[in-house]
């Protein structure tokens, strides 16, 4: 196993990089029938190859598709290889949530921390600049943060002016501007560890409120996001892709 935690690379394509790409997307269905969200179709290419072309842009040597719900469209479509990337599929068998999607691929994860990416979501984020800050600060979990308008729909997250996540608030708590997961992780393999291997697990419900004051900080983005997740937000990828 590489751990990159303490070392002096300071760059992030040495990082194994996984996308949680299991959903059902049962809210996209009426816009997108029954296909895998991650192959809903922007400028006619699927969302995954957005974010595929970011992994990419960092030199992201291997990337593990952790695939649930029509996974086998996902592997028929891009099959074992991305432009120079590596390719590998953790295939779950019945839904295991983000958490435990990613406690199932953990013997594809060579690397620690991991990089996580939520496969609904795009953060135009600058990876190496992520990175190297989750090494400066000697973090166990980084969530990249953004700031939205109105967190109603995402939750929020509150962290101290060093970075560290103080407390998480649940969607449709609170509304107004704010900081939301962004959906873009660097975890260290301790925190992955502490993943139940039996049934479904939250990393947002039932993970990373534990790590807070363990390791837990939150990196603030200025980068644009956006999240496919309802037929609205989809409607406007076609445009957030055209800029």
């Amino acid at each position: 196993m590489a751990d990159f935690s303490r070392s002096g690379n300071k760059k992030a394509n040495d990082l194994t990089a996984t996308i949680l790409v299991g959903g059902l997307g049962t809210r996209l269905r009426p816009v997108i029938a029954d296909r895998q969200k991650v192959l809903a179709a922007i400028h006619g290419r699927p969302f995954l190859a957005y974010l595929l072309d970011q992994l990419a842009d960092a030199a992201i040597r291997s990337v593990v598709l952790c695939t649930g719900y029509r996974g086998e469209d996902v592997k028929a479509m891009f099959g074992d290889s991305y432009g120079p990337m590596k390719l590998l599929y953790s295939e779950e068998r019945s839904p295991l949530g983000t958490g435990g999607a990613l406690r199932h691929a953990l013997p594809l994860l060579p690397s620690d921390p991991v990089l996580v990416l939520n496969g609904d979501s795009f953060c135009d984020l600058d990876l190496n600049a992520f990175w190297n800050w989750h090494r400066a600060h000697a973090a166990r979990a980084t969530l990249a943060l953004v700031q939205v308008s109105d967190t109603r729909r995402y939750g929020r997250v509150h962290s101290a002016p060093d970075g560290k996540v103080m407390r998480f608030e649940e969607k449709g708590s609170e509304g107004g501007s704010g900081w939301i997961n962004a959906g873009i992780y660097l975890l260290a393999h301790s925190v992955l560890q502490t993943i139940p291997t039996d049934g479904a697990v939250s990393l947002e419900q039932a993970i990373f409120p534990r790590w807070i004051g363990r390791g837990l900080y939150g990196y603030p983005s200025r980068g644009r996001f956006l999240d496919i997740g309802t037929p609205e937000s989809y409607a406007t990828a076609e445009q957030f892709f055209a800029k």
